[in-house]
């Protein structure tokens, strides 16, 4: 049940990033809104680091029936290393970051928005193509 939850997770994650990479390129306005408002308030902060967790543990359980075991796992601990950290900081220093950085890579939405549609292409491939579907 657990590994069934665990790699609807990890699909609705690629997905994410297929949507967000292509709302970048085609509405490139909205994704720079959505993207602004992170560490917006304390309520979306905690949001935001529930959902890397879920995230990174979900890669971290999929990771063995994925086509890129070693990568999955990568990826999940990662997140989960990054979530870990900004649990231990204030949430405003985490969105004084987001309001200098996010501006800043916003210059770079198209470069962003091919990324996220090929690493989203790329988690989605690899879970169909391993054993976890």
């Amino acid at each position: 049940m657990i590994e069934v939850l665990a790699l609807a997770i990890v699909v609705a994650a690629g997905l994410f990033f297929v949507t967000l990479g292509g709302v970048s390129l085609v509405r490139p306005q909205h994704a720079s809104r959505f993207l602004l408002g992170f560490a917006g308030s304390p309520a979306k902060h905690y949001a935001e680091l529930a959902v890397r967790f879920l995230v990174g543990a979900a890669f971290v359980l999929t990771a063995p029936r994925a086509l890129a075991p070693s990568a999955f796992n990568l990826f999940g601990w990662a997140l989960l290393a990054t979530t870990t950290a900004l649990l231990l900081v204030p949430w405003h220093w985490h969105h004084r970051f987001a309001q200098r950085a996010v501006p800043e890579a916003l210059r770079l939405l198209p470069v962003v928005g091919l990324s996220s549609v090929v690493l989203g292409g790329l988690v989605l491939w690899a879970v169909f193509s391993g054993n976890a579907a």
